[in-house]
């Protein structure tokens, strides 16, 4: 049963990043999400920029949370599904490095403390899809060449 159910999502996923792309969000980016907000008979689109702070799902039920300091110093955090019709778009404006997956950390720290240092990324990385996991586009390292040490004898010097 979850065979079916997996095959029916993975062709729904595909036809949905046929009509939207998606950028490569990671933990720590400060994103722009656009949303649709409908207001009695008007409808506009609302910005919402913050920091995400988590990354939970797979497929088509992925969702993002990000946090934002409002009025007052008060932190809003919004979870928004990637996929949603009522999402728009998501920009990325900056790459933070983090070494957490999850920086719910952020939410006790006022100020200076909350502050991310930024990272720059190539355009390699940049122009990578989003569902491809950041380890399949980094180089690998190309393995030495143990086979020209191996015939060789190493002689100690005596003393």
């Amino acid at each position: 049963m979850t065979n079916l159910l997996q095959i029916v999502e993975n062709e729904h996923l595909e036809q949905l990043k046929a009509r939207k792309t998606v950028p490569r969000i990671r933990p720590g980016d400060i994103v722009r999400v656009h949303i649709r907000i409908v207001e009695g008979n008007r409808e506009r689109v609302q910005v919402f920029e913050g920091t995400v702070i988590a990354i939970k799902g797979r497929g088509v039920g992925r969702t993002i949370t990000v946090r934002r300091i409002g009025a007052h110093g008060v932190g809003v955090e919004r979870i928004f599904p990637i996929y949603a019709p009522r999402v728009e778009k998501i920009e990325i404006v900056r790459h933070s490095y983090v070494r957490r997956a999850k920086l719910y950390y952020l939410r006790e720290l006022r100020g200076k403390k909350a502050r991310l240092r930024q990272r720059f990324i190539t355009k390699k990385e940049a122009e990578a899809p989003a569902d491809v996991p950041p380890e399949a586009t980094e180089p690998t390292a190309e393995p030495q060449a143990a086979e020209s040490d191996a015939g060789e004898e190493h002689a100690e010097p005596s003393s």
